[in-house]
């Protein structure tokens, strides 16, 4: 049996939350749970408990990175992709991704694509919009020391970078998926982050990335 996602979306701008609500609502596998404006925006995803959220960042009562952060503190946080309708400048992306967010998309993102970014966030993967620079975001960072790696973990961690998802990475080096969320789990805590992305982050600081 098909697993279903459910997302919610958060919007200031009713024309936009119908559009993706339309679009993903073709989707068999992705349920639309709720759409939300700014100011109800934690109290709803708190009453639907979604998979995926996806939220936008400029909104006018309500910063999308305040929104951010509460859904942060949340017992079982969603998998959240800021929103936006242009492309944002790279140090933006960086501090939404650092603040939790798993990833960042375009209002104008190609319909035929957003249902598998939405099924990419489920999975655990990190999605970027093609006008996300994924190169500039991890590179150019400050060193920093990074803990002591084997050499799976460390292809695990350049595959988390990349935006595999656990069973894409179990796939890729020949391990099951309950091995990879371990290792995953296990460099959470190493790194001492709490997310995938921030773990690239930090990844990329300590000089895993290169090469």
């Amino acid at each position: 049996m098909t697993r279903v996602t459910s997302v919610v979306i958060v919007d200031d701008e009713t024309l936009v939350r119908y559009g993706f609500e339309l679009i993903l609502g073709a989707a068999a596998d992705i349920d639309v749970v709720a759409t939300s404006g700014d100011v109800d925006a934690v109290e709803t995803v708190r009453r639907h408990a979604p998979d995926v959220v996806l939220l936008d960042v400029r909104m006018p009562r309500v910063n999308g990175l305040e929104v951010l952060a509460a859904l942060r503190q949340l017992p079982e946080p969603p998998a959240v992709a800021m929103l936006t309708t242009f492309d944002t400048d790279t140090q933006v992306v960086a501090r939404a991704m650092e603040s939790g967010a798993a990833g960042f998309l375009l209002k104008d993102t190609d319909p035929e694509s957003l249902a598998e970014y939405v099924r990419a966030l489920a999975r655990g993967g990190i999605v970027l919009a093609p006008g996300v620079d994924r190169t500039r975001l991890f590179a150019h960072r400050p060193s920093a020391p990074a803990p002591e790696l084997s050499e799976r973990e460390h292809i695990v961690v350049r595959l988390v970078a990349e935006g595999a998802s656990n069973p894409e990475i179990g796939q890729r080096i020949g391990v099951s998926t309950g091995t990879v969320k371990e290792d995953v789990r296990a460099l959470l805590a190493a790194f001492g982050v709490t997310t995938r992305v921030q773990l690239a982050l930090r990844a990329a600081e300590a000089g895993l990335l290169d090469g």
